[in-house]
């Protein structure tokens, strides 16, 4: 028994060990699924009551703290790995008892001192676990700044998209307000942004997966629904203007599908990484001509008629659609227009438009 103890404290220490590291020190090695498990169950509870709540900003304030919480409750169960592991270690090695060697074990992992046997064989045991519990703290402590360094450059060109095309975001209301003010010109600009922030969002949220979860400061702004707004409005771009310069745009849907079928990897979601334009999907016509005319009204240059513009459109979207409603209702993001269903059903929230008002010539 004495020998089983041993082996068994010997590899939940190892386990734990390599889960740590996994997580906090080695970017996309082989993945630790204890982090995973522990972020669904913690949520499960928040998703619970969320279900039940009757808005969807008091939903949104129910999710919000799930993704930060498990964060903590998973340096508690590493710790309490550890302590366990090493219990094992030290019952296995000496005459303690199983509750005497936890106890002895739990004080060297916390660096409190207050157990200790006078014991040879013990000292290895204790010295190990008493370096361990700072090392793995310190660990996520240096993990908080990447983490929430990474989360703000991915916020701060969310709330520049606030600016530009609304929230919560949709891809014919982007395109609509900037024909309404005659901002046309920058959209390469605008393109090439997202280019870039889907590269560091495909870099940072699969290296440190929990940042998927992590919900944007305000409940209709959403990272998830921004990126789809971008790659619905290049889609509509190209359909509708073939004749328009397309490379930024084509560079920008690449990236922008690439990134969510990392992500999507990364949950574990199921996807084609090769559909054909005429494979069908989940965006009917009819809410395609409702998108068109938002566009229609704010003056955005179509070259095709809608009819003739579908097919395009619709071949470009089969590359991301699947997947972004996957995620969408994976992350519970905000209901906007073509987005995907979502747990509690209703319909999506409305995006409005802003009145143009220009001062009364005298």
């Amino acid at each position: 028994m004495r020998v089983l103890s041993s082996v068994a404290g010997f590899l939940v220490v190892l386990g734990t060990f390599v889960s740590v590291t996994q997580a906090l020190v080695t970017p996309r090695a082989m993945r630790s699924k204890l982090p995973r498990i522990v972020r669904v169950l913690i949520r499960a509870p928040y998703q619970f009551v969320a279900d039940r709540m009757p808005t969807e900003q008091l939903k949104d304030r129910v999710l919000a703290p799930a993704a930060p919480i498990a964060m903590l409750f998973l340096l508690v169960i590493w710790l309490l790995l550890f302590l366990l592991g090493y219990g094992l270690l030290e019952h296995g090695v000496s005459d303690m008892p199983l509750p005497v060697a936890l106890r002895e074990a739990g004080s060297s992992v916390l660096t409190l001192g207050f157990a200790s046997v006078d014991r040879g064989q013990l000292t290895a045991v204790d010295f190990c676990a008493a370096a361990t519990g700072p090392i793995v703290i310190g660990l996520q402590i240096g993990y908080l700044p990447t983490l929430y360094a990474a989360y703000a450059r991915r916020e701060a060109e969310v709330s520049l998209l606030r600016i530009r095309g609304g929230v919560p975001s949709w891809g014919p209301q982007l395109l609509a307000r900037h024909a309404q003010v005659d901002l046309v010109d920058t959209l390469p600009d605008l393109f090439r942004d997202w280019e870039r922030w889907s590269a560091e969002v495909s870099e940072s949220h699969t290296n440190h997966p929990g940042l998927i979860h992590f919900r944007s400061p305000s409940w209709e702004r959403n990272w998830l629904i921004s990126l789809l707004a971008v790659l619905d409005a290049a889609a509509l771009h190209l359909a509708f203007n073939p004749t328009a310069p397309q490379t930024q745009m084509r560079v920008t849907l690449r990236a922008g599908f690439n990134c969510l079928r990392d992500l999507a990897h990364e949950e574990g979601i199921a996807y084609d990484p090769d559909p054909l334009p005429e494979d069908p999907i989940e965006l009917t016509y009819e809410e395609f001509l409702d998108g068109v005319v938002r566009m229609r009204e704010r003056g955005v240059t179509m070259a095709r008629d809608p009819e003739q513009a579908w097919p395009h459109f619709r071949g470009w979207r089969v590359n991301y659609e699947a997947v972004a409603y996957a995620l969408a209702y994976r992350i519970d993001a905000v209901p906007a227009p073509w987005s995907g269903p979502r747990r509690r059903g209703g319909g999506p929230v409305e995006v409005p438009t802003p009145v143009d008002r220009k001062p009364v010539e005298g």
